[in-house]
């Protein structure tokens, strides 16, 4: 539901599809550039090459959906890039809890969710600033993502109603790991977030180890940072 209305016009084959610069064999190449780079888990890879990403920014950037790079999609944020989106996948993947209920804090366009949906029985996804999340929530279900939930809420709460999480993925950076996450975790789940102030963040992964929470960190990214407050449509 979106703002009280049932979406009901879903893609078509052709719009999913794409032509040219967002065709098949686009995404195939995006897809060999990501082993390139190392990216090794090929259930990740294929979903990478099945989700349309062109359908996820504007139409002036569309040509550009497969380049490994993250554009802008208003209220200044941006869309990853394809390696993070697909290494942070990889990561949850890796540590087991597949087929659960994840919690993505900060939902942006919708991309990362679409991607977490091919591999979780529910995704609930948290946005902050309405616009993006009315967006994310049409796109996902014009892509018949029943199971994908985009909550307009602050994410420095996290969602305690949906709790517990087999995993919780965040695409926005605190200054530190947050407890309020770690709380709606379930015993074997894992928290996966950059944490970190401008351009020192660390991905990060958080994980229980039978008598404390422990964490590791994965190397550097760039995300904007976690920020409290609504911002209205």
């Amino acid at each position: 539901m979106v703002g009280g209305a049932r979406v009901s016009d879903s893609y078509t084959d052709l719009e999913i599809q794409g032509a040219g610069m967002t065709s098949q064999r686009t995404r195939d190449r995006m897809a060999e550039r990501l082993q390139e780079q190392g990216i090794r888990h090929m259930q990740v890879l294929n979903v990478m090459r099945r989700v349309p990403r062109h359908l996820f920014i504007e139409e002036a950037l569309a040509h550009r959906a497969y380049e490994d790079t993250a554009l802008p999609i208003g209220f200044g944020q941006t869309i990853s890039q394809p390696w993070v989106v697909e290494r942070m996948t990889e990561i949850l993947l890796e540590c087991g809890p597949v087929g659960g209920r994840v919690l993505e804090i900060g939902t942006g366009c919708g991309y990362q969710t679409a991607v977490l949906a091919e591999f979780f029985s529910q995704v609930i996804s948290v946005e902050r600033i309405q616009a993006l999340q009315k967006k994310a929530s049409v796109r996902l279900q014009r892509l018949g993502l029943e199971h994908c939930e985009v909550i307009f809420a602050d994410g420095m709460s996290g969602w305690p109603a949906g709790a517990p999480y087999s995993a919780i993925l965040a695409a926005a950076a605190p200054w530190g790991i947050p407890e309020f996450l770690l709380e709606q975790l379930e015993p074997t789940g894992c928290l996966l977030l950059p944490v970190g102030k401008g351009e020192s963040q660390e991905l990060t992964l958080v994980q229980w180890s039978g008598q404390r929470w422990e964490s590791r960190t994965l190397g550097q990214v760039k995300f904007v940072p976690m920020l409290g407050g609504l911002k209205g449509a």
